[in-house]
Formats: structure tokens, C-alpha cells, sequence
């Protein structure tokens, strides 16, 4: 199964997925990003973007390692990767999908003034401070169509331990799954 932690930067899904990874059976982190930036060096030169979602490869490749990764070890793998662009979703869940891979996909949401008191007040990724702030707009745009496709847990005055206690309680083993267990959670009660 993956567990997929969506939601602005800065939110928390990294730390939060840490903590998930470490009280769920068989379960790790994959970092998707690390697949972009592999890509980084190839793909730049010669196409430019924005983000490294906006190159297809990457969003296949990120599926691939994905279910190779589970064929290989089994268990759960947590995502931590914001996703805004809701094609950009619907293009990641039916590849998971199609490989037969349950997904619960969770959206990480704070208000906006705890999240820009969260990102001023990162010590670890200080770099990234301005660039963080200048894509809440991109989240509070995308953020109806997150509502509707995954799971809302509001983290504003959660720890990321009490969130992470949550998905746990909430997800459900992949040998109990119900046989739609690959669509979104949007029919899942919100916890926002």
C-alpha cells in the first residue's frame, strides 16, 4: 500500500511521515523527489521548468520506483510530496492503480497563519523559507480539489505524532481493503 501525504510545504508531511514510517508495520519512506532530482541534470539543460513535476518522465518514474519498491520489499511506503496540479494527480493514482497498488492519499492542511509561522520559524530548510511562502497561493487555489480527492487532516494545532497516530488509525491494512481501495478518499470522513 502507499500512503501518499499531500499538501503545501511546509505543512509537515516530511516529519509526519517519519513518524508514520516508524509506527506502521514494514513501512518506509520514499522520497519522490529524489527521483526529480536525478532528472535534474538530464532533463534541465534542455527543458526548463518550473517544477519537476511539470516533466512527464518524472511523474512515470515516480510510479515505477514506486511499485518496484513494493515488489522488491513489500509493506507500506509513505510519500511526502505535494502534488497541486490535480492532472498531475489523476496521473499518478492511475499508474498506482493500473500496477495494483492501494493508495490513501491524505492532504496535510494548516491555517495559513500557523503555516507561515511554521516556514519562518523552520531551522532545517532555511534555504527554501521564501520559496515555501511564495507557493501557499498554489495551495490555497488547489486546495478544493484536494479536499474532494483526498483525505483533509487539519495539523494546525496537532503535533506531527498525534497526526501521524491518526493516519495510522485510519488506514487499513491491504488484506482488509475494500475492493476500492485505489480511489481517492474523497468519500472518507474529513478530519478538518
Amino acid at each position: 500500500m502507499i500512503i501518499w501525504l499531500n499538501g503545501t510545504f511546509g505543512v509537515g508531511k516530511t516529519t509526519t511521515s517519519k513518524k508514520l514510517a516508524a509506527a506502521l508495520p514494514d513501512a518506509r519512506v520514499f522520497d519522490s523527489e529524489t527521483v526529480g532530482f536525478m532528472l535534474r541534470p538530464v532533463l534541465g539543460p534542455i527543458i526548463p521548468v518550473r517544477d519537476f513535476q511539470d516533466w512527464r518522465p518524472w511523474r512515470h518514474l515516480v510510479v515505477e520506483t514506486a511499485a518496484q519498491l513494493l515488489d522488491y520489499v513489500g509493506g507500506t511506503l509513505v510519500i511526502p510530496q505535494s502534488v497541486l496540479v490535480e492532472e498531475y494527480w489523476d496521473e499518478l493514482h492511475s499508474g498506482l492503480h493500473k500496477a495494483g497498488i492501494p493508495v490513501r492519499h491524505f492532504a496535510l492542511h494548516a491555517a495559513h497563519d500557523t503555516l507561515v509561522q511554521r516556514i519562518e520559524t523552520d531551522t532545517v530548510e532555511t534555504g527554501a523559507r521564501q520559496w515555501r511562502l511564495d507557493h501557499l497561493a498554489d495551495y490555497r487555489q488547489n486546495l478544493p480539489w484536494l479536499r474532494r480527492r483526498a483525505q483533509v487532516v487539519d495539523t494546525t494545532n496537532s503535533t506531527p505524532a498525534e497526526v501521524a497516530a491518526l493516519i495510522c488509525a485510519t488506514v487499513t491494512p491491504p488484506e482488509a481493503a475494500a475492493p476500492d481501495s485505489t480511489t481517492d478518499a474523497a468519500d472518507a470522513s474529513a478530519a478538518s
